[in-house]
């Protein structure tokens, strides 16, 4: 393997990472799978772009209610558990709706409840998820580490829509055959629990877990208000979350309602975007410095890509445009990802992630069902052209507000992520 293959899958050289990492792909693609199946789900069942927005803003808003108590979560208990009772409860969840949908069952009513739920256990999964990386890779691998699970999520992202197209269309895209998707990512979560029985426990690096007290919430909250730093970046992909990260709808109002396609065009989009979306996983896990100047050029990028996507007068020019919006919201992403990681003190950091994920996810229960409402209004093209728009200009704002009091970007980005985060530790310390 030559050297530069080496330095980009460098952590997959770990065990239990590469456990985890193969649990989490097949896991991923079921994942994707879903997503296609339940947003098919909800046009055939109600035909309606609002209904989508709906059922989009219902599976992520426990995020915003309970990422702060799954933070406390994630650094209270042993993340491996509590990442294993939540893979149980997506399983159950997802079995629940698949069987209602292959039985005709299923209401609108339904999917909206069951998305709640499903968004619940995701909240409680994704910190302790994140958190755990840590304890799997030394601190040198971890920006490796995490570009390779954004990686690991969008090759799936690859495989997952466009087969999931391809059953559907298959099955004859009624009501059952989404159904029957959605039973095969309820069977894909044992893949995780399987992972996690078979690491070495002693290869683990696990941090102190927090004992209970008063005020642990607080504590998280106070720690990143004392760092701008992170408040600049968390602000950001805010911005980009609620405005322009919204594909798993807006690629469906495009195909359906802009381009006439069927279920199989629309898993196909799915799997295109995606394209980008690795290639920007496995550039960024050759970086080995994460810095906020690429966090703020990559959300710019990302907004004019999106703008133009939904400008494209074609299917297949809207195609062309998705590998730039996917690698473009990748570097985002996982750059701001590695950057909060990494400069973040251990005690906390499970609390610290559980707010970024949910001030960057939380933004879609008001970002869907507002990109839903236009493109009834005025069109599926708006919720790009809209998005895109709104991405850029709550960067510019973002960057503006938190830049000007500190001079973030001209000491920071110059420092390795182990001194930054060297000197963040000493000067932020809650405990």
């Amino acid at each position: 393997m030559s050297p530069s293959l080496r330095s980009t899958f460098s952590a997959l050289s770990i065990r239990n990472y590469r456990l985890f990492a193969a649990g989490a792909l097949i896991s991923n693609v079921g994942t994707w799978m879903q997503r296609v199946a339940q947003d098919w789900l909800v046009l055939e069942l109600t035909g309606s772009g609002k209904a989508l927005g709906i059922t989009t803003g219902l599976q992520f808003l426990p995020m915003v209610v309970f990422s702060p108590i799954a933070g406390v979560f994630a650094d209270r208990y042993s993340k491996r558990t509590v990442i294993a009772v939540s893979q149980v409860v997506l399983g159950v969840t997802a079995a629940l709706l698949g069987v209602l949908a292959i039985a005709g069952w299923v209401a609108t009513w339904h999917v909206y409840v069951i998305a709640f739920v499903f968004g619940i256990g995701a909240a409680f999964d994704t910190p302790a998820r994140q958190a755990f990386v840590n304890e799997m890779v030394p601190r040198s691998q971890l920006p490796n580490a995490v570009g390779l699970n954004s990686a690991s999520f969008n090759l799936a992202r690859m495989i997952g829509p466009a087969a999931a197209g391809m059953l559907i269309a298959a099955m004859g895209s009624g009501v059952g055959a989404t159904g029957w998707v959605i039973l095969i990512n309820a069977a894909t979560y044992a893949a995780v629990l399987v992972s996690l029985s078979r690491m070495r426990s002693s290869e683990l690096s696990p941090i102190d877990r927090l004992g209970r007290g008063k005020g642990q919430i607080r504590d998280g909250l106070r720690y990143v208000r004392g760092r701008p730093d992170i408040m600049l970046v968390m602000a950001i992909v805010f911005s980009a979350g609620t405005f322009g990260l919204n594909f798993q709808m807006t690629t469906a109002l495009m195909a359906t309602e802009v381009f006439d396609k069927g279920a199989g065009e629309y898993g196909l989009l799915g799997s295109i975007l995606a394209i980008g979306s690795l290639a920007g996983s496995l550039l960024a896990a050759r970086r080995e410095v994460s810095r906020q100047r690429l966090v703020i050029g990559a959300a710019l990028a990302f907004g004019v890509a999106v703008v133009i996507a939904g400008l494209m007068p074609s299917y297949l020019l809207f195609a062309v445009m998705l590998p730039i919006c996917g690698i473009t919201a990748l570097t985002l992403i996982t750059t701001a990802n590695a950057l909060v990681q990494m400069s973040t003190d251990g005690a906390v950091r499970g609390r610290v992630m559980a707010l970024y994920l949910a001030i960057f996810m939380g933004g879609t229960p008001i970002g869907a069902p507002l990109l839903g409402w236009i493109a009834e209004q005025y069109g599926a093209r708006w919720t790009l052209v809209g998005g895109g728009t709104l991405t850029i200009l709550g960067t510019l704002v973002a960057t503006a507000v938190f830049a000007r009091s500190q001079n973030l970007m001209l000491w920071r980005t110059n420092r390795r992520p182990t001194e930054v985060a060297a000197v963040e530790v000493a000067a932020y310390d809650v405990r």
